[in-house]
């Protein structure tokens, strides 16, 4: 009798997979949760101690209207709040520049001056509601706003907690959104990170984030490998300044990352990028203390996994992806509501996002005992495995000169970019199956979505308001503001108080973004064939 024939199976990062594991498969037990280097977990007791932050990602047209949502959604149970910015805001411009016209409020909110976040946050207890800022070119200055508005309210900067993302490496590779070149955009960053390490203990500095390299193409082991190559380049940043030790500012840094449909992958790629990262910061830097040590994460259940055609498939999608990244110890999620494919989600998809976090906290069991699949030889083999094929990109990176280099000479998006039309390859030829793309499917009419829609007197408001900060401002004040921070800039001292004092001013995003472009310059994109 024949043996039957086992096709090759690999994971999409091309790990290749037994049928069946046991004992023999795992290079030893890793220590319990809450054990360095944290393969289990950061915390003994898992989610029963804190579950994890429920952040829907929002923000659209003007302040009023992004406030109004931010309350609805933590009146429907939301713990924390997620800023989307405008394009104009991500970039570094003002709303009244002619140039971003059409995009002053279409993807995120528009913001400004320190008048716009007063009225974001308004009615919102900063003190006790955590607050992430999708932002990065302008990541220090959106800091500045928001401290500045929270003082006014009478909540001290030392009660705020949330995160800024801060992450300009990743942008220079795979989204875009960059404005200065690599090396004053690294020292303003470290001027963030020793900034909330002394003066904001409670929020995180930068969100190291693999999410855009996930979503222009990488596959998840190059996500975490990139990610972690990412944290190093700006620890060494901060390390060789000389200011400030690793057992410092390491616990304001955190990370995020997009969770996709193969299920043990997403969750092996969880503990292996916690074991690396913990292993990193105890044996390059000399860590001495587990809180420095700890990989804290954020994620989102959605992004490219998610489809237009028989978009509602996307409500199973993401509540699959949401426990994935639960099993694999995520500190804070969104999840990205159906049909986001085509518009900014409604209220309704919106709700329904967050229910299947909610459903996922309180009625499966998932937060019970901490690490449940922690022991599996499948899990535990795949974890390795993992690892090793993290060390390997990040060894590359490193022989090749670096992130910076990387993306300098182009090499870092080439990867993505290699990556991205091999797994485009695999969804045409229907080997990388999508149901109700290239399998299971059916003519159907697009959804009828009441979808939202930015007006012109929603601009027009933004652009009114504008107009009136800067005609009733002191213009001394803010001359003197922004003449202060091109000095500092022009030095090496910290330059988060002098954005503190613009803000205070009112001085306005492109005013300080310009400000900056005139002692540092402006990065100018490689060309990738």
């Amino acid at each position: 009798m024949s043996e039957q024939v086992v096709p090759r199976v690999e994971t999409p990062s091309g790990i290749p997979l037994e049928p069946v594991y046991g004992p023999g498969e795992r290079a030893a037990e890793p220590p319990p949760p809450g054990e360095y280097p944290f393969t289990r977990g950061n915390f003994a007791s898992g989610y029963r101690g804190k579950t994890w932050t429920f952040r829907q990602y929002s923000g659209f047209g003007t302040a009023e209207e992004s406030n109004n949502r931010y309350r609805y959604l933590l009146d429907q149970g939301g713990t924390g709040l997620s800023v989307a910015l405008d394009l104009p805001t991500q970039c570094g411009y003002d709303s009244d520049d002619e140039e971003f016209g059409e995009e002053v409020g279409r993807v995120g909110v528009a913001v400004d001056t320190l008048a716009d976040a007063e009225i974001l946050f308004d009615g919102i207890p900063l003190d006790k509601i955590s607050t992430s800022f999708t932002i990065n070119g302008t990541a220090a200055i959106l800091l500045a706003f928001y401290v500045a508005a929270a003082e006014r309210k009478g909540v001290p900067r030392e009660k705020l907690t949330g995160t800024i993302q801060n992450d300009i490496l990743k942008e220079y590779a795979s989204r875009g959104t960059w404005i200065w070149p690599p090396e004053p955009s690294l020292r303003l960053i470290a001027d963030t990170i020793e900034f909330c390490a002394a003066e904001v203990p409670r929020f995180n500095a930068i969100s190291v984030a693999g999410a855009h390299f996930r979503d222009a193409g990488a596959n998840a082991v190059q996500e975490m490998a990139f990610t972690l190559a990412d944290g190093v380049t700006y620890c060494d940043t901060v390390v060789e300044r000389g200011r400030m030790t690793i057992d410092k500012f390491a616990p304001q840094i955190s990370f995020f990352f997009y969770t996709h449909g193969d299920f043990f992958e997403e969750i092996a790629k969880y503990r292996a990028g916690r074991r690396r990262w913990a292993t990193i910061v105890r044996e390059r830097y000399g860590a001495t203390t587990d809180k420095a040590s700890m990989f804290r994460f954020g994620c989102v259940a959605g992004g490219a996994s998610l489809y237009a055609p028989q978009a509602q498939n996307n409500l199973v999608r993401v509540a699959y992806e949401a426990m994935a990244a639960v099993l694999g110890g995520v500190q804070s999620m969104f999840t990205a509501a159906w049909d986001e494919p085509f518009a900014l989600p409604s209220e309704e998809s919106a709700t329904l996002a967050l229910r299947t976090q909610q459903i996922l906290a309180y009625e499966t069991g998932v937060t019970k005992v901490a690490d449940p699949l922690g022991g599996s030889y499948f899990v535990e083999a795949l974890t390795d495995a993992t690892e090793e094929k993290i060390i390997e990109i990040m060894h590359d990176l490193e022989t090749h000169g670096g992130m910076v280099r990387c993306i300098e000479d182009g090499y870092l998006q080439g990867l993505i970019a290699d990556e991205a039309f091999k797994i485009h390859q695999q969804v045409e030829s229907g080997e990388r199956p999508v149901v109700g793309v290239n399998k299971f499917v059916v003519d159907e009419p697009a959804p009828d979505l009441a979808t939202y829609e930015l007006d012109a007197e929603g601009r027009d408001k933004q652009l009114r308001r504008l107009a009136k900060v800067k005609a009733e401002r002191d213009d001394v004040a803010v001359r003197e503001a922004l003449a202060a921070l091109a000095k500092s800039a022009e030095g090496d001292g910290n330059l988060m108080h002098n954005l503190i004092d613009c803000a205070n001013s009112y001085c306005t995003v492109g005013e300080m973004v310009s400000t900056l472009k005139s002692v540092w310059g402006e990065f100018q994109q490689p060309v990738v064939f």
